[in-house]
């Protein structure tokens, strides 16, 4: 039986660098999403409260600021994509000042504040003009050896600005796809110069900013470099390649510790792996580093859970871990594990959505389980002074976290579930292997209800006549959606069955399976990786010119790698017209074009849900106070409930 987390070598302190940390919790940068510290007041004063807090939640290191150095370019050309720049922000009149603002909340918690330097090379830089992934044809600019040199000074006087400003260390970004990856990469580093050809070539520019960074620091500063263990990509360095650089880096003396990522921008993984893979899956890999090295080793990778820190450091794979994602989930985690609370931890549930509401459809930021991350900066609502009997109707994630929003501001409160289980499209999806962490969030949920005192009847349905002669103060409607059963010809068939059936185990397909996908993220996807996991040949089609259009980069390419694993066929702008026995006939959504697709023995539908609102619609003007939220107003996702959830709850 493993011991407690709060027991753990976790818990015990290290010295890295100049920084002698209470634990061994680092927060690598994330908290840029929840506002720019850069930015306009309330964007800087949120991103203050949100590290603040887990500083004062006993948190060791917070490297929270990426921060992209200075860029140079000819004049008029415009970088592009995620995190391109020009002017970087340590030029920026407001640097030390914002800076110095981050390093005093961490440092008013008790932890040490330091930034990531960041130079994301194909915006549009890079040693030889070879492109670093195959999801992007922009053709870099080869940099020039004075355009080195300068980027060399520029790192250096980036350290320097982040030292004055009160920071305890730098991390060099030399990863995902950086400036400083490019140039150690065989795959992308083609140059017969000093900066290119052999592997001590490759190491110079690296090697170069790091000697640059130390004339200007000194000693008494902490500066490190993150770097993938193992590129995964054709023609890059493998495991041995990555310790050929580690070995290098600590031979040169002037680093204090190696920070250990796998992934990139685009892949399967991408560096942000979501909850298709294994909480930290490469923690083991991390350990081949930390044997091979005398510098201490932070590992950061889908650390999900306090438990999984623990493992990490107890089984000698890494000195510190960094945790992200599960820091949104719960401010308090590291509070939490060291109390040994750990049943009261917020699960992360891995959906990306953090990172995709910002990226991908330009929302503010929001975390699925944890509607509160990133408003720490505003005032809590305070309990009632006049309690209201409110019911839920849906025991839903809207109506799941409602319930329990209203419970802690004091509100007396029902919870009726119309289901024998809770958890509405959540535990449909739980279904699905890649989506197990999607339970443990609805058990940490049920725990939560519990310990509010709040009853959960299961197998009540909300009906309208009995709602409005119950004597409730207030309703909420949270009786989530239906599945969509499009108007299409033959859908009826008996051949033809509804997705969540099928992750509920009650719908059976033969061996060879059409998926109809008209949903827009992740539904069809794991519908048809479910699928794929039992064995049948599966063909998805989908009406939209990409596949899963709302599904982000970081995300994309786990589920896509495993249905091309499964020999899975994806087809796009084909728009399902009719479903006959032996065919299923699709038109292009542009040209018309008919096509005619056969072989198959069943039909799956995957094609989203449809407000269930009828309780809405009969109760109007029957009780006191009426509200709707999450899927019976819309279809959307889980940060949409649980957001919505929080806003009803400051209201009411």
């Amino acid at each position: 039986m493993p011991q407690p987390v709060r027991d753990s070598l976790l818990f015990q302190p290290i010295r890295i660098g100049t920084m002698d940390l209470r634990n061994r919790i680092m927060l690598p940068p994330h908290g840029r999403l929840t506002g720019d510290p850069f930015g306009p007041e309330r964007q800087a004063k949120a991103n203050l409260a949100y590290w603040r807090q887990r500083a004062e939640s006993g948190a060791a290191w917070i490297c929270g600021l990426n921060a992209f150095v200075g860029n140079t370019v000819i004049p008029g050309f415009e970088p592009t994509g995620l995190g391109a720049t020009v002017r970087g922000v340590f030029r920026s009149p407001r640097f030390r000042d914002a800076a110095g603002a981050f390093a005093e909340a961490v440092h008013s918690g008790g932890a040490y504040a330091s930034a990531q330097l960041i130079m994301q090379g194909g915006m549009p830089h890079s040693p030889s003009g070879v492109l670093a992934n195959y999801t992007n044809n922009q053709i870099p600019h080869v940099l020039t050896p004075d355009e080195i040199a300068w980027f060399v000074e520029e790192y250096s006087f980036s350290a320097g600005e982040s030292k004055a400003a009160g920071l305890d260390g730098v991390e060099l970004h030399a990863n995902h796809e950086d400036l400083l990856q490019l140039f150690l990469s065989p795959a992308t580093n083609h140059r017969d110069d000093e900066y290119g050809g052999d592997h001590d070539r490759r190491m110079r520019l690296l090697l170069d900013v790091l000697h640059a960074i130390r004339r200007k620091v000194g000693e008494e500063f902490t500066v490190g470099v993150r770097l993938n263990m193992d590129e995964l990509f054709e023609g890059g360095y493998e495991v041995d390649g990555g310790l050929a650089i580690a070995r290098s880096l600590q031979a040169d003396g002037t680093i204090d510790y190696l920070h250990c990522v796998m992934g990139n921008n685009w892949g399967a993984p991408s560096y942000i792996q979501p909850h298709n893979y294994s909480v930290a899956q490469w923690s083991e890999l991390a350990g081949r580093f930390k044997q091979a090295l005398d510098l201490p080793v932070v590992y950061t990778g889908r650390v999900a859970t306090a438990g999984a820190a623990a493992r990490v450091v107890d089984s000698g794979h890494a000195d510190v871990v960094g945790m992200a994602r599960a820091m949104f989930a719960d401010g308090d985690l590291v509070a939490k594990a060291r109390e040994g609370r750990e049943a009261d931890i917020r699960p992360c549930v891995g959906t990306n959505d953090c990172l995709h509401r910002v990226v991908v459809d330009g929302m503010r930021f929001g975390c699925s389980v944890n509607p509160g991350a990133g408003r720490e900066s505003e005032p809590a609502p305070p309990r009632t002074d006049s309690p209201k009997r409110v019911l839920v109707a849906g025991a839903g994630p809207a109506g799941l976290e409602l319930a329990a929003l209203l419970a802690e501001r004091g509100h007396q409160v029902a919870l009726w579930e119309r289901e024998n289980e809770i958890g509405g499209q959540m535990r449909v999806a739980a279904g699905a292997a890649e989506n197990a962490a999607y339970a443990d969030f609805l058990v940490f949920q049920e725990r939560r209800l519990a310990t509010l005192g709040v009853k959960i009847e299961l197998g009540r349905e909300a009906r309208a006549g009995e709602v409005a002669e119950s004597g409730f103060d207030a309703v909420a409607v949270a009786t989530g959606a239906r599945a969509r059963r499009p108007a299409i010809p033959g859908a009826d068939e008996p051949f033809v069955v509804e997705g969540r059936e099928v992750l509920l185990g009650r719908a059976e397909t033969g061996r060879r399976v059409l998926v109809v996908a008209m949903e827009d993220h992740m539904q069809p996807l794991t519908i048809a990786g479910h699928l794929t996991d039992l064995g049948r040949e599966v063909t998805v089609l989908y009406p939209t010119p990409a596949i899963a259009p709302l599904v982000g980069k970081y995300s994309i390419g786990a589920p896509l790698a495993k249905l091309s694993a499964g020999g899975a066929r994806l087809e796009v702008m084909e728009r399902v017209t009719a479903i006959e026995p032996g065919r299923v006939i699709s038109r292009n959504v542009y040209s018309g074009a008919q096509r005619e697709h056969s072989g198959f023995d069943s039909v799956v539908l995957a094609c989203g849900g449809e407000a269930e609102s009828g309780l809405y619609t009969a109760l109007r003007g029957r009780v006191p106070e009426l509200h709707i939220l999450g899927d019976a107003y819309a279809p959307r996702r889980i940060s949409f409930a649980t957001r919505q959830a929080y806003e009803l709850a400051r209201k009411l």
